[in-house]
């Protein structure tokens, strides 16, 4: 009985908490930014670890955040700098390492050359970049209604176009010189996936920033393939963590006076680490 009453009340203090913090429109922009990037992080996210590129998305949420200094140089909006400099980093990555799971020197040599461009941008700045130092650490509840259209707009083109490679990417995921006999054109799937990567990359820093994008691409589909080996089915609970992991990040975070990112990467992290006790091997 009292038990109960207790999942009553909390059920109720839940839902008037829910219609609390909706009443606010920066509150409703996080929510639906962070429900598309959600989205597109845990498909995307899942062919990232398939593909063993998690040290790719990490690289280029880095050279991303060159970019957008560089934008915020120009007086123009980060994310765009952000998503030119990642995408062609990407398709330069794609094409100096033709196989997706050895590309750590071209990755590693396109990142350092980033950096520095990027540390180049800063110092020419002589306002202070506010806007481009939030992408370290996200900035979804600073995110407006033209960012939001911009997020849709742009993770739409990512799902369209991914659902157009689908069955050859997955394929070429799963054994790419395979593939490759087959008549599979990898190269080219490389710099698609690449590019696709990087405009995921380029939404998902808005929620986790630059310095966590692995709570979003990469954990999510990393707990989901421990669970199960069906593409369909991995994808399904990737996105399902990404979105639990965001939705539960921004409720929180709305009556904490901590950042988003930590609490998303927070819920993420510990579902990976319930995931690996229950399912070791």
């Amino acid at each position: 009985m009292v038990i109960n009453v207790m999942l009553t009340l909390f059920s109720i203090n839940m839902l008037s908490s829910l219609k609390a913090i909706f009443q606010y429109q920066f509150v409703q922009h996080a929510f639906e930014a962070g429900t598309v990037i959600a989205v597109v992080a845990g498909i995307i996210g899942y062919f990232v670890v398939l593909r063993r590129s998690s040290f790719a998305a990490h690289a280029l949420s880095e050279i991303g955040f060159a970019g957008a200094a560089g934008a915020v140089l120009l007086g123009i909006n980060p994310i765009f700098g952000l998503l030119s400099f990642s995408t062609v980093s990407g398709a330069g990555i794609a094409v100096l390492g033709k196989r997706a799971s050895h590309r750590d020197i071209e990755i590693g040599s396109i990142l350092a050359f980033a950096l520095g461009v990027g540390v180049l941008f800063i110092s020419l700045y002589t306002g202070y970049a506010t806007e481009a130092y939030s992408i370290l650490f996200g900035e979804i509840l600073g995110i407006s209604s033209s960012g939001v259209l911009i997020t849709l707009i742009l993770s739409l083109a990512i799902l369209a176009a991914t659902a157009f490679v689908y069955r050859p990417l997955l394929f070429a995921s799963l054994d790419e010189e395979v593939a490759e006999a087959k008549g599979i054109r990898t190269l080219l799937l490389g710099i698609i996936f690449m590019l696709l990567l990087a405009a995921a990359v380029s939404i998902a820093v808005q929620v986790v920033g630059v310095l966590l994008i692995f709570a979003l691409m990469v954990t999510p589909a990393a707990t989901a393939i421990r669970l199960t080996k069906k593409p369909k089915y991995a994808i399904m609970i990737s996105v399902l963590i990404a979105l639990f992991a965001t939705w539960v990040g921004l409720f929180i975070a709305f009556y904490e006076p901590y950042t988003v990112s930590f609490f998303v990467t927070a819920i993420a992290f510990i579902s990976y680490l319930f995931v690996r006790f229950i399912r070791p091997t």
